[in-house]
């Protein structure tokens, strides 16, 4: 007995607390991070999205882009115009799957709910827990790279500590060292809600930012001009199965692929909107503008190091080194690395809290309502790094990596699956009462799943998967038809998903897809909004007794809750 009372204890302890007062009720479906955002709680502006988006702009993958097509063979203008077209579509895809957010203030985590069923939105939200867990172990590594540059410019003496590890260890102590600073540097952000993320963002824009631009200015004035990097032209090999048109087409799938975790989880973000105009702005302003100055910035400071140093730098990481000349450099160097390094540093940390840990939270927070929230989730997935040990995957399987790296074949179905349900199934209407319960629920579907979203989801990716499988198994002479459909993998998988998806709803229809709450039973939205989207306010409709008997009944739960 004293046992049972003592779990007991620690149950009630560890379960989580709301305000019931304003909806915040916890169980099996709902927390205080799952439920609709309330308007105090929504204060993203335009720069908060600008910030969002610049954090995924201002970092060493985006500053490399640019490398990547050029290694392909592909020209310098050919390589920038991948990135402008892939910038634009990213936007268009990220407005689409983030305009439930905008509109219905609800995340990936419960939009899943009415498209998957209760049960079977765990299917997605599964495979995001995942990528979550691996991407921050592995973004923290990289960040911890940029730690060990900070560390040798500050004691030169760094840059040749002795390795204290053995042959097994597949990194050196100083990697680890920076990795471990690293880490423990990011944990106070865990602590910090969305919904105060201003300020982050603004030292992130400022601090990256002016230093991208500082550091291509000293490289143009010591190297007084760009290297012939700068005028590349096509140097596509004679012997490559693929001419210009598919490469191009593979560098724009890449392009949008690399963000497309970013883009499936984008109504996480939006449902902290103060209003769509400020996603819109923000969104526009950096992901397509700031992201294309980004990769054209890396593109002219690597030309203008290709005339100082007689080489290319495509990582920042390794030309803060070279600058450093094995802890060598003058002090004037040694600051401007430091600063330099600290900002991509601070850059790849806010990166990873926001894009991978509080996303990993929301996530989790989705599978475990009653026990975990944003912050819990989010502490779970950065401690998660040391079970993942990223050292192991960064320096030894770097196919993995090139496998997570093309997760977008198994993302991209999902969202040609929510892009279709919501505008063109359900028009742009659901019934949020519906997706906290299952009882009467319809988005319960059959034993709690839509079978319907499955074939269309295994459907989107089995046509591409092969051609993953030749690319990242380096075969010499795979079939062609294959790698062509795996060069344009995100475009086929949304298109297939959506279609099939809107085929199999017509042939088995579903009763009441267009449903709506006659009453704003959660206090979502303003009376403005409430209008636009069609819904009574509640403390109206507890006045005026309005409402079906659906609501009526939530109606009248909700007054004896305000008498209790």
């Amino acid at each position: 007995m004293a046992l049972r009372r003592r779990l007991s204890v620690l149950h009630e302890y560890i379960k989580l607390k709301g305000d019931d007062e304003k909806h915040e009720q916890t169980d099996a479906w709902s927390n205080r991070d799952l439920i609709p955002l309330p308007p105090e709680r929504r204060t993203w502006g335009w720069f908060n999205y600008f910030g969002f988006w610049a954090i995924a702009s201002l970092n060493l993958a985006n500053w490399q882009t640019p490398g990547t097509y050029l290694a392909m063979g592909l020209s310098v203008p050919q390589s920038m115009l991948i990135i402008v077209i892939s910038r634009l579509l990213i936007a268009l895809f990220s407005t689409l799957i983030a305009w439930i957010g905008l509109k219905w203030h609800i995340g990936f985590t419960v939009q899943n709910r009415y498209s998957w069923g209760m049960v079977g939105s765990y299917i997605p939200l599964s495979q995001r827990v995942l990528l979550n867990f691996i991407w921050n172990a592995v973004q923290c590594w990289n960040g911890g790279r940029l730690i060990a540059v900070c560390l040798t410019a500050i004691w030169p003496s760094y840059a040749r500590m002795k390795n204290t590890f053995g042959s097994n260890m597949p990194t050196t102590t100083q990697e680890f060292v920076g990795f471990v600073i690293f880490w423990f540097l990011s944990t106070p952000f865990l602590w910090l809600r969305p919904e105060k993320f201003k300020i982050p963002f603004l030292i992130v824009c400022t601090w990256c930012g002016l230093g991208m631009i500082c550091w291509m200015i000293w490289a143009l004035s010591v190297a007084d001009g760009v290297g012939p990097l700068w005028s590349s032209g096509q140097k596509i090999p004679a012997s490559s199965p693929f001419g210009t048109s598919w490469l191009i087409m593979a560098g724009i799938n890449q392009g949008i692929g690399g963000l497309a975790a970013g883009i499936t989880n984008g109504s996480d973000f939006s449902r902290y909107a103060r209003g769509r105009r400020h996603y819109i702005i923000g969104t526009i302003a950096s992901c397509v503008v700031t992201g294309i100055l980004v990769s054209l910035i890396g593109l002219v400071t690597a030309a203008a190091a290709q005339k100082i140093y007689g080489e290319v730098y495509w990582n920042p990481p390794d030309l803060l080194l070279r600058m450093l000349e094995n802890g060598n450099a003058s002090s004037r160097a040694r600051a401007g690395v430091f600063f330099l390094a600290a900002g991509f540093a601070f850059t790849a940390m806010f990166e990873n809290i926001c894009g991978n840990t509080v996303a990993g939270g929301i996530d989790l927070a989705g599978l475990f309502p009653r026990y975990i929230n944003i912050r819990r989730g989010a502490i779970i997935t950065f401690v998660a790094a040391w079970i993942v040990q990223p050292w192991q995957l960064i320096n030894r399987a770097t196919t993995f990596i090139a496998v997570l790296s093309s997760f977008s074949v198994f993302l991209a179905p999902i969202i040609g699956i929510m892009t279709c349900d919501y505008y063109l199934l359900r028009r742009r209407r659901i019934r949020l009462s519906h997706l906290y319960k299952t009882h009467n629920s319809i988005y319960y579907f059959s034993k709690g799943v839509n079978w319907r979203a499955i074939p269309a989801w295994i459907c989107g990716f089995a046509p591409t998967i092969g051609g993953l499988v030749v690319t990242v198994r380096q075969d010499v002479n795979p079939p062609r038809a294959l790698v062509q459909l795996y060069y344009i993998a995100f475009l086929i998988g949304f298109v297939i998903s959506a279609v099939i998806f809107y085929a199999l709803n017509k042939l088995f229809p579903v009763k009441d897809m267009d449903q709506i709450d006659e009453v704003d039973l959660y206090g979502t939205f303003t009376t403005a909004e409430a209008r636009r989207v069609g819904v009574a306010p509640l403390e109206d409709s507890v006045l005026e007794g309005r409402g079906s008997s659906d609501n009526a009944i939530v109606v009248e739960e909700s007054k004896g809750f305000k008498r209790r």
